[in-house]
């Protein structure tokens, strides 16, 4: 009896993402809704609080570091594939997104336009920490030195680190909607790397409809990130806008 083998092109398995990390992205996206949406409610006097009162220094804290840790996490992650064509359209992504956002504030609020958000940073801090991804341990313990550093000395305080830029190159508004300083932060994306080399990314915590809710969005954070804030304040406007037509 004749046989004949056929053989199949190879076609590569999708990489799979990791739930948790997803879901840990997720949660920071969530909180980070909420901190915007408050602070919405603030900006038309629904709600009546001081962003500079530590329960709000220490939520904005809170999402800033589960933002940052992802950074280096999914960056070890990326590495560990070896698919270095993930970082450069990462990169270009990120870059896309951070000049949309200073365009788009600079129009609508020049003198508060974000010149150095969240998207910049991280941008930024991808790029510095980028070499260390292969020593995570080395990686961790240099962010932890930089928080450490920040936090009991006064080495690492720069209350004007964009002062240079202004006196030097172009003037910047002095109050911003976002900004966020190299120090600490640039420690906690250090730290990042380090999750991914304990192997937190392969933690099971099951797939009810909250899990899945919140994987989705840190599946998509930047897309959120870009869009929410302008469905938000379009509604809390919107809801102003009707209250003082019938009131």
């Amino acid at each position: 009896m004749l046989t004949s083998a056929v053989t199949l092109p190879y076609v590569p398995a999708a990489k799979k993402r990791s739930l948790f990390l997803d879901a840990y992205r997720g949660c920071a996206v969530a909180l980070m809704i909420v901190f915007h949406f408050c602070w919405d409610l603030r900006n038309f006097d629904f709600l009546q609080f001081s962003i500079h009162d530590p329960f709000w220094v220490y939520f904005r804290s809170l999402i800033l570091t589960l933002f940052l840790t992802a950074v280096g996490w999914s960056g070890y992650l990326t590495r560990q594939s070896q698919q270095p064509n993930t970082f450069w359209r990462r990169d270009l992504k990120l870059f896309i997104a951070a000049a949309a956002i200073s365009l788009a504030t600079y129009l609508a609020a020049p003198t508060q336009w974000i010149y150095f958000g969240i998207l910049h940073f991280i941008l930024l801090a991808s790029l510095l920490t980028r070499p260390l991804l292969r020593w995570p341990i080395l990686s961790a313990l240099l962010g932890a030195l930089i928080l450490y550093t920040y936090h009991f000395t006064d080495w690492l305080l720069f209350p004007n680190a964009f002062d240079f830029i202004q006196q030097h190159f172009f003037a910047l508004p002095t109050r911003t909607l976002d900004i966020v300083f190299p120090f600490p932060w640039i420690g906690v994306v250090l730290i990042g790397p380090l999750l991914g080399y304990l192997g937190w990314h392969t933690f099971s915590i099951g797939e009810n409809i909250a899990v899945k809710i919140l994987a989705f969005m840190g599946q998509y954070a930047l897309p959120i990130y870009l869009l929410h804030q302008v469905i938000l304040f379009s509604a809390v406007a919107s809801f102003k806008m009707v209250l003082e037509w019938f009131y």
